[in-house]
């Protein structure tokens, strides 16, 4: 892979390389999944890319560092899955995934449940012992609230049907009043950094509940991570590709700030002279800010992870525990070997890391992660993206871009259905 990540080697061949490369058939702005998927696709049918990054390395939020021998996931854990089998036999061109299973566990107030919501959390939360006994206990939970909310708000009946006024509401009348109150208030109202009777109740359209002993989070057919960690999915994708790290879309100083670089800077913000490079602009940045934020600006929330590298080889038994109680700051752990270790191979690293996982509010400089779907920002997001589709040769893709959560499959899958272009 042609990679002009050190600054060294831009410094010394700048001049030759935009000589010998010329124009480039499309500029991808972002090296995420994505922009690297788009880029691997361009090359195969004979285009000419370009991938810049304003960030020191590859990969977007999949990007993992290798810390005392375990894939960190720098910006929160991800795991592949789909049952789209032409996306799964895709990645696994690039890079053989393994057979990893999220699983993952609630902690709240020191007692452990299983999730999804299934017979096991049942158990642990009631005792029951059969699906009857299960759905007998949340109907009741159910049929009471539903009762006090309405009468309390009947105003709120329309064409017979109560109308849940909240997230608080909706949650309850899904799956009864315990599993709301233990493993979804307190998590929930971090997430989103205010109370559930402050949240719409689209937030939540529906709460999985299983019925059987299933503690197998998706209900996709396959799942998994990359062996050896999901750098080696982005380089897969990029070999071959020209590509720059450290180099900000927007801003006038280009390089890293490195104003006597003169190749570059001239053609800085390349906002404005992108055309000058390559023939098609894709961009995976984030929506308001291609406008220079010209209609308002998006909210977002975002994360911050606190890293600890501990001397012990598992630290918690599983890849990922939610902390559901409000007292707690982090909404999660993640323990990163699990991603990847099973077995004997947890033991035989002998440390671990783990992430604490923190949702703050978006502010400007931060990462943005989580698109914020109330009327505002879906009203605004509309509007900039009947901007978007005016803009001539530029193809906006991506969470950011399109302002819409993604899993990882279906962006692999929206970037396969564009080509052939």
């Amino acid at each position: 892979m042609t990679v002009f990540c050190e600054l060294t080697q831009i410094f010394t061949d700048i001049t030759e390389f935009f000589v010998k490369n010329m124009k480039y058939n499309y500029l991808i702005v972002g090296a995420g999944l994505f922009g690297a998927t788009f880029a691997y696709k361009a090359k195969q049918a004979g285009k000419k890319c370009l991938v810049i990054d304003k960030r020191p390395h590859l990969g977007g939020n999949i990007y993992c560092e290798n810390v005392e021998g375990i894939n960190v996931h720098k910006y929160g854990a991800h795991i592949f899955h789909t049952s789209n089998k032409q996306v799964w036999e895709f990645v696994n061109s690039i890079v053989e995934f393994n057979r990893y299973t999220n699983s993952p566990i609630a902690n709240y107030k020191g007692k452990q449940y299983n999730l999804p919501f299934n017979m096991n959390t049942f158990y642990q939360m009631w005792g029951v012992l059969t699906p009857e006994e299960a759905k007998a206990k949340i109907e009741e939970q159910k049929a009471e609230a539903l009762n006090q909310f309405i009468i309390h708000n009947s105003q709120f009946i329309i064409d017979g049907k109560y109308q849940p006024q909240n997230l608080e509401e909706q949650a309850i009348l899904l799956v009864g009043k315990d599993i709301y109150e233990t493993l979804i208030k307190g998590y929930t109202e971090k997430q989103w950094g205010r109370k559930c009777t402050e949240l719409p109740a689209f937030i939540i359209k529906r709460l999985p509940v299983r019925f059987i002993h299933d503690n197998n989070y998706f209900n996709d057919r396959y799942q998994g991570i990359p062996i050896g960690g999901y750098n080696k999915l982005i380089d897969g994708l990029l070999e071959g590709v020209d590509t720059l790290t450290g180099v900000d879309f927007f801003s006038p100083a280009g390089i890293a700030g490195h104003t006597e670089i003169s190749e570059i800077t001239e053609k800085c913000p390349l906002r404005e002279h992108w055309r000058e490079v390559a023939d098609q602009l894709v961009y995976t940045g984030a929506l308001d800010e291609y406008f220079d934020y010209k209609l308002g600006r998006l909210d977002w929330r975002t994360v911050s992870f606190e890293e600890e590298v501990l001397d012990t080889p598992n630290y918690q038994g599983n890849a990922v525990m939610n902390y559901t109680e409000a007292e707690v700051p982090y909404t999660r752990i993640i323990e990163h070997k699990h991603f990847e270790m099973f077995g004997q191979e947890v033991y035989d690293c002998p440390k671990t890391v783990i992430s604490r996982e923190y949702s703050t509010e978006y502010k400007p400089g931060m990462e943005p992660y989580y698109t914020v779907n109330d009327d505002r920002n879906n009203a605004l997001a509309d509007q900039y993206r009947a901007l978007a589709a005016q803009e001539s040769n530029v193809i906006f893709g991506g969470r950011l871009a399109e302002y819409k959560y993604y899993d990882m499959a279906p962006i692999v899958e929206k970037v396969l259905s564009l080509w052939p272009l």
